[in-house]
């Protein structure tokens, strides 16, 4: 049995049971003041959490108890699979196609480790074709990765403390033309490095476009220490999830999220999760 094949059957046997909206879905909140915490490095318990009314952000309002023990279990995982000899503190988050909830688990999941696990986590949208994550968050940021990427800002002051237990975001900061050629640059490679060794004890989970219709995620594996691949439950074909798997042949594949999965229980009616 290939490669492929025994990831796609070890997700399937154990299937993250996690219910999603898809990206393009996304619940907004009500207008509210803007919200400007960029280029505040240290102390990030020392504001109040950002003002979040998504319901699908399970991580922070807890509301949905089942989905959000499911991100329980995967933070588990995931703390089990990147800590060993070395510490594999950098993935992205990537999914076959669009709309697979891609996205939302690199929120969920970066939420999660952040108040539940002492690390402080960095979420990066590198999404520079569709950022979502902002839109999430229900901000709107002045300047994020692209006027890092083009020299327009710096660093400091792009990253964004949310008050989420010690979770910073680093926006997209806006659509480009050339999403491939500024996340395959030598600046590109340089952010990651820097937003890796800044903190020892940091996660820097990247959230990227789809594999098979685009090449960031395939770029952007091999500057990191892993990938978390995103499977929809009846959305992808199999033959393109292989496919897509298939590209990232030379990345470090951490394991595959088996997404928006239905379970029959005794009763004998279907629930979501």
């Amino acid at each position: 049995m290939s490669r492929i094949e025994k990831a796609i059957e070890k997700a399937t046997e154990k299937a993250s049971k996690l219910r999603e909206i898809p990206a393009g879905q996304v619940s907004h909140a009500p207008a509210k003041p803007k919200v400007s915490r960029a280029g505040q490095r240290d102390r990030l318990l020392d504001v109040d959490p950002l003002p979040i009314d998504n319901p699908f952000l399970v991580a922070f309002n807890k509301d949905d108890v089942g989905a959000y023990e499911e991100y329980k279990k995967l933070k588990s995982l995931v703390v089990r699979m990147t800590r060993g000899d070395k510490f594999q503190n950098s993935f992205v988050v990537t999914s076959t196609v669009g709309s697979e909830g891609k996205s939302i688990t690199a929120l969920n999941l970066a939420m999660t480790l952040a108040q539940e696990y002492d690390h402080t986590v960095l979420l990066v949208d590198a999404d520079l074709r569709k950022p979502s994550v902002h839109k999430y968050l229900g901000i709107e940021p002045k300047v994020g990765l692209v006027q890092c990427l083009n020299g327009e800002a710096n660093l400091n002051d792009a990253l964004i403390k949310t008050g989420i237990g010690k979770l910073v975001v680093l926006p997209a900061g806006g659509v480009v033309s050339n999403p491939v050629e500024q996340l395959s640059s030598d600046r590109m490679k340089n952010i990651i490095t820097e937003l890796k060794t800044r903190y020892p004890d940091r996660y820097v989970i990247v959230d990227t476009p789809p594999v098979l219709p685009f090449a960031e995620a395939q770029v952007l594996s091999s500057v990191v220490d892993g990938v978390l691949f995103v499977v929809r439950e009846g959305s992808a074909k199999v033959g393109d999830v292989k496919e897509a798997l298939g590209n990232l042949k030379d990345a470090n594949l951490l394991g595959v999220v088996y997404n928006d999965s239905h379970i029959r229980p005794k009763g004998g009616k279907y629930y979501y999760y």
